[in-house]
C-alpha cells in the first residue's frame, strides 16, 4: 500500500473512502466531522441515523461506514477517537484502533484508496505528535491486497510537517 500526504481539505479528496473522525453520537458536530457533514450533504447524516438506530452510535476506537452522499468519495468511514486523557485511558491504543478498523472496513468494502484526517488532535487534543506516530505506524504496519493507497490529509501546517517528518523517518 503506498502512503500519500497532503495538505488540504479532506471533502474534497478523490478518493474511494474517506475517513471521518467522528463522535459517539455520528450525529455530526464541529471540525473534520462538521465539514464532512455539510459537504456530504444529508444522505450521510440518514445513513448514520439508521446505525445509530440499528446499533446506538459508535463507540471509541471503532468505526462504521456509510455513503459519501454529495462528496467525490463514494464512502465516509466515522471513526471515534479518543479524547486526551493524559495517557491514562489506553488513548494511544484506542487511537491506534480507529486507524486499523477504518482499514478493516475499507477492505471490506473493496476501497483501493483512503484518505485520513488527523483523528484526535483537535477538541479532543491528543497531543499531534504522538498521534502522528500512531497514525503512520498503524497504516504502515497494515497489509492489503485491496487497498492500493492511503492518504494522510492534513489540514493544518502543523500537522502536516510532523507527518512530512514521520514518513521521511527524520526525528
Amino acid at each position: 500500500m503506498k502512503i500519500k500526504l497532503v495538505q488540504g481539505d479532506i471533502t474534497k479528496q478523490e478518493t474511494t473512502a474517506i475517513v471521518n473522525a467522528a463522535n459517539s453520537s455520528l450525529l455530526g458536530g464541529g471540525g473534520v466531522d462538521g465539514a464532512i457533514h455539510r459537504a456530504g450533504g444529508p444522505g450521510i447524516l440518514e445513513a448514520c441515523r439508521a446505525i445509530r438506530n440499528r446499533q446506538g452510535g459508535c463507540a471509541v476506537g471503532e468505526a462504521v461506514i456509510t455513503t459519501g452522499g454529495r462528496l467525490k468519495a463514494r464512502y465516509v468511514i466515522h471513526t471515534v477517537g479518543p479524547v486526551w486523557n493524559h495517557g491514562r485511558s489506553h488513548e494511544a491504543h484506542k487511537l491506534e484502533q480507529c486507524y486499523v478498523n477504518s482499514l478493516r472496513l475499507a477492505e471490506d468494502h473493496q476501497c483501493k484508496t483512503i484518505a485520513f484526517p488527523n483523528i484526535s488532535t483537535g477538541i479532543y487534543r491528543f497531543p499531534k505528535e504522538q498521534a502522528a506516530k500512531i497514525a503512520v505506524r498503524a497504516v504502515r504496519d497494515f497489509k492489503s491486497t485491496i487497498i492500493e493507497e492511503a492518504t494522510f490529509v492534513c489540514y493544518d501546517p502543523e500537522n502536516y510537517a510532523l507527518y512530512q517528518q514521520e514518513l521521511s523517518g527524520t526525528p
